[in-house]
C-alpha cells in the first residue's frame, strides 16, 4: 500500500508553489485554523463526523498539500485520501509548527 509523501517545509513550500493543480488543506480544527493558518487553505477538520464524506467530494485529479499542527493528523488524512483514490497526497511532516512561510492569523 502506497503512503503519503512527507515533505519538509521548505520542499512542501517549493512544490506547492509550483503546482498548477494544487490544493491546499488543513485538517485541524476550526478552532485552530482561525488562530492561524497558511493562506488559501480550505479547512476540512479530520475530526468531524463528515471527514469522509467532504474529502469524497473533492476532485481527485488535482494535487493536494496536507497540514495539520504537527503532522501527524495530515499524515493519517493523506493515507485515507490515497486509499479513496486520490493519487498526489503531500503532508507537511513537521505541520504548521515547522512552517517558515506566510501565515494569516485572527484579528
Amino acid at each position: 500500500m502506497k503512503l503519503v509523501e512527507n515533505l519538509d517545509a521548505k520542499t512542501f513550500e517549493t512544490k506547492l508553489a509550483g503546482d498548477k493543480n494544487a490544493v491546499l488543506l488543513d485538517v485541524r480544527t476550526p478552532m485552530e485554523h482561525r488562530m492561524v493558518r497558511i493562506p488559501d487553505s480550505i479547512l476540512i477538520d479530520i475530526n468531524s463526523p463528515m471527514f469522509m464524506e467532504e474529502i469524497d467530494k473533492l476532485d481527485k485529479t488535482k494535487s493536494y498539500y496536507v497540514y495539520c499542527r504537527s503532522g501527524n493528523r495530515s499524515f493519517h488524512a493523506g493515507n485515507y485520501m490515497l486509499k479513496a483514490g486520490f493519487e498526489k497526497v503531500y503532508n507537511l511532516e513537521p505541520g504548521i509548527i515547522g512552517w517558515n512561510g506566510k501565515k494569516e492569523f485572527s484579528e
